[in-house]
């Protein structure tokens, strides 16, 4: 049979990490591939005491609840953004099935089709999904390991006049690099002198291995009329929460918890009233503290490794937080290719190409550090650098 799918199908593309997980998951390959915390870290005990406490303190967890959060929650969000200088009221707030739906809902209630979007090249590979999802035209502006560069962004914001610039500027996905404050303080200026909405993606700023290594946020130098900042406890407490937040101007958080009691009515509550406990109860910032020296030690050793790979052309940036290593191979490398090999040899990473808005390079990966222990990645970096020597001997034979 044939099915009449709306026309909005055809700009749905499948994740490319995504599907590089089914294959590894399948067989016994070591993978640098997804963007996970490791399962072992997570607080079980005190994620276990906080649902049965959310259980057991009355019906409110099991029934229906605000579409914009449970109002303690936001909180005790807009108490730990004000930790980071980020001053905003609860009612600013909106809790969300993870940041991904914050993107996804702000996608929708802001853009038509045609209407640009600024951003990095490369960027977060599920933001490209949603905005390509919705239409949009997304233009990549020129950028070095600093951030965006000014003359660019100001140039394409005049003659493009886009709807939004999108930007992970702290420890970014894929990059793993930080924004410079000067940065961060021009994209705010050029914002507000053209009337460009910022969308500031922060799922990893709490993973940071050097408290000096991130600048404030985008969104704590702003009065709360241009900026839009989503975070999550994915990376934190654990994905299948599903927790996530959106803060910004009243009237955008107003119209996408409209959109939002359309989509899922709210948030799960028993994981919402889970997590007030957990917050409550638990030293949280103690455990984040404990993430961050633990994948600090799996960076350096994955660091390690990459230095053996025998090439004066390959490149990156030791990440001062987050979760990937972004390595630029020399020229002649498709790390598409490259790919089936290490998975054969029983490692897999994630080609670099799907990230890029445009002009793909087809010679970059990502490398997560976060999901493996030391000795797997130690293991695994062991072999990714006999392929990617191998490979390299091979091009030269040729």
């Amino acid at each position: 049979m044939k099915y009449g799918f709306s026309h909005r199908v055809r700009y749905m593309k499948s994740s490319a990490v995504r599907d590089i997980l089914k294959v590894v998951n399948k067989g016994d390959v070591i993978s640098f591939a997804g963007g996970m915390p490791d399962e072992n870290l997570f607080p079980v005990d005190a994620i276990q005491g906080a649902f049965n406490k959310a259980i057991t303190s009355g019906n409110k967890a099991l029934q229906y609840g605000e579409t914009e959060g449970v109002f303690e929650l936001r909180e005790q969000l807009a108490d730990r953004m004000a930790k980071k200088g980020i001053n905003r009221h609860p009612d600013n707030i909106l809790v969300t099935s993870g940041s991904q739906q914050a993107i996804d809902l702000f996608a929708r209630v802001m853009f038509n089709p045609g209407d640009i979007v600024l951003t990095e090249n490369p960027t977060y590979l599920a933001a490209i999904q949603v905005f390509e999802s919705y239409e949009t035209n997304i233009v990549a502006v020129d950028s070095d390991d600093d951030g965006m560069i000014e003359e660019d962004l100001e140039e394409k914001i005049v003659r493009l006049k886009p709807k939004c610039i999108y930007v992970v500027p702290t420890y970014s996905n894929p990059g793993g690099k930080v924004w410079s404050l000067e940065r961060r303080k021009t994209l705010l200026a050029l914002a507000k002198k053209y009337h460009v909405v910022i969308f500031e993606d922060d799922p990893y700023g709490d993973i940071k291995f050097d408290k000096a290594s991130s600048p404030p946020s985008i969104a704590s130098m702003d009065d709360n009329k241009i900026v839009l900042y989503t975070s999550t406890f994915s990376k934190t407490v654990v994905p299948a929460m599903r927790i996530g937040w959106i803060v910004g101007p009243h009237q955008i958080i107003r119209i996408m918890a409209q959109a939002k009691q359309a989509t899922d009515l709210h948030t799960n509550s028993i994981s919402q009233h889970a997590l007030i406990h957990l917050i409550n109860d638990f030293d949280l910032d103690g455990h984040i503290q404990s993430l961050r020296n633990t994948y600090l030690e799996r960076m350096h050793v994955m660091k390690d490794l990459l230095e053996q790979v025998k090439s004066d052309d390959l490149s990156y940036i030791v990440p001062k937080g987050g979760m990937f290593f972004w390595v630029n191979m020399p020229k002649f490398v498709n790390t598409g290719e490259l790919l089936k090999t290490a998975v054969d040899e029983g490692v897999a990473f994630v080609p670099g190409a799907p990230f890029y808005v445009s002009n793909p390079q087809q010679n970059t990966m990502r490398l997560n550090f976060t999901n493996a222990s030391p000795e797997q990645i130690k293991i695994g970096m062991e072999r990714l650098v006999s392929v990617i020597n191998a490979n390299q001997y091979e091009s030269v034979m040729q």
